[in-house]
């Protein structure tokens, strides 16, 4: 539990210090990734934050999936039971695959709803999913007396300080894609800090209570049905069996997967679809607006064959933190950028000028420091990558570096882009403003976040932007 508080802390820390730009400036990943790679250079994080996406969008789909037929198996235990004509080397069954078909249907009309009119359906959501974690919490103590086995457990581990370095990783690497575009959420704050008490506070809370019954109810429930199941759904499933599918458990276990694909429901629309759909219009904006930027999302996630990647804990590991390598550099150079080279300068006006007069226009549009910096802290992961896709099992060095690769990504991305910057000085990094001043570049911002495309391809048209005299 340790490394999930500590990871859980530094997740809001670097949620803080990554939406910045958006809260002080009120601009989206999109666009502050230009001040860093240049006005064409900037294309490649958001390019690879999509594809990052597209990885955590099939997997967050599938385990809504799995949700739905848990619903229709609490409904009609012969469901549970159907025959299963796909071959075992898939790693999905038939009931799962009409579960992903059911939630994409649910998931499809969500996403012409505008994320603003979705705060209410989605509290709502997170109650539900609140209660299914206390009904599983409140099942699994008293009837296993106490805590169970795994909290007496003697560590068996080599080296307890390479084991914590592992599970803190582990937390940055599942929440490193969205803490990188947070910019892309607080740039609608009406007050600069407002955000600071969901990011500092509410988060890193939520992920720690959430570990705390998830360990809690794995160690109990392995001693009521002596198999560890991680995965709340697969646990509901089994306390069904257990219980022979008796009414009272099958109308418990169907309330819980309701909890459950309304949270996968909520988290994909929010935090992987709209997300992703600004950065699909960041890239061709011409052809995409958000909406269609979310439907090929969900096609990418669908053909990612999520199933494949949660067959075993290796693969699913290996696969989160081989998206860290990509990501724990790219935060690490902005952050170097933006808070300790330029100090929060930012030229808004040049961040739209697709000349060479605009200050990020560096060497044809790319920004050379930000690639060599990237190159260089993302290359020494490979190795132990290769190796860990060859043999799950190779246990060596370069290994051992790969499955610690967002931290240790983040500081190397961090530290290499500031020896460049003291070495070589990006032009021009003194000019710009600290803050954005709202009169000079915005009048009559309402109070409803513009649309950006969600419903129509246009942009909302309470928000008028004066250029620079």
């Amino acid at each position: 539990m340790a490394c999930v508080v500590i990871g859980a802390i530094i997740t809001g820390m670097l949620s803080v210090v990554s939406g910045t730009p958006g809260e002080v400036h009120h601009i989206g990943f999109t666009v502050v990734s230009r001040v860093t790679w240049g006005l064409r250079g900037g294309l490649f994080p958001v390019a690879l934050r999509t594809f990052t996406s597209i990885w955590w969008f099939g997997i967050q789909s599938y385990w809504g999936g799995m949700a739905v037929a848990l619903i229709l198996g609490g409904l009609s235990p012969s469901f549970k039971h159907m025959y299963n004509p796909i071959p075992e080397s898939s790693h999905i069954t038939i009931q799962n695959l009409i579960g992903v078909i059911i939630w994409y249907i649910l998931y499809i009309p969500l996403v012409l709803v505008p994320p603003e009119r979705l705060q209410r359906p989605f509290v709502i959501s997170s109650i539900a999913f609140g209660a299914t974690l206390i009904g599983l919490l409140a099942w699994a103590v008293p009837t296993a007396g106490g805590g169970g086995p795994l909290f007496h457990t003697q560590n068996t581990a080599p080296s307890t300080s390479y084991s914590m370095m592992l599970g803190i990783t582990s937390i940055l690497s599942a929440w490193g894609a969205g803490t990188i575009g947070q910019s892309d959420w607080v740039r609608y704050s009406q007050r600069r800090y407002y955000p600071m008490l969901s990011q500092l506070v509410a988060a890193p809370l939520m992920i720690t209570l959430c570990a705390l019954v998830g360990v809690v109810v794995t160690s109990s429930s392995y001693q009521i049905l002596g198999t560890l199941y991680w995965s709340p759904i697969e646990l509901l499933g089994a306390i069904q069996e257990h219980y022979n599918s008796s009414p009272g458990v099958r109308a418990a276990v169907i309330f819980a997967g309701i909890g459950c694909t309304c949270a996968q429901l909520s988290i994909n629309v929010l935090l992987n679809s709209v997300s992703t759909g600004m950065d699909m219009a960041g890239l061709w904006p011409k052809y995409i607006n958000i909406r269609r930027g979310a439907y090929l999302l969900a096609a990418f996630g669908l053909a990612s064959n999520p199933w494949q990647i949660l067959a075993s804990a290796t693969t699913f590991l290996s696969v989160i933190s081989f998206l860290g390598v990509f990501t724990a550099p790219m935060t690490g150079l902005l952050l170097a950028d933006y808070l300790v080279v330029r100090r929060h300068r930012v030229k808004i006006p040049d961040l739209y000028n697709g000349t060479p007069s605009s200050i990020y226009w560096f060497w044809h549009g790319i920004h050379w420091r930000a690639v060599v910096a990237f190159l260089v802290s993302v290359w020494v992961f490979w190795p132990g990558f290769i190796m860990t896709m060859k043999d799950p099992k190779a246990d060596n060095g370069w290994v051992k570096l790969f499955n610690i690769s967002f931290l240790v990504g983040l500081g190397l991305g961090f530290v290499i882009y500031l020896a460049i910057c003291v070495v070589s000085p990006p032009p021009h990094y003194k000019e710009g403003d600290p803050y954005l001043d709202d009169d000079l570049y915005c009048k009559n911002v309402s109070a409803v976040a513009p649309t950006d495309g969600v419903e129509d391809g246009k942009h909302d048209e309470n928000v008028t932007v004066v250029p620079v005299a």
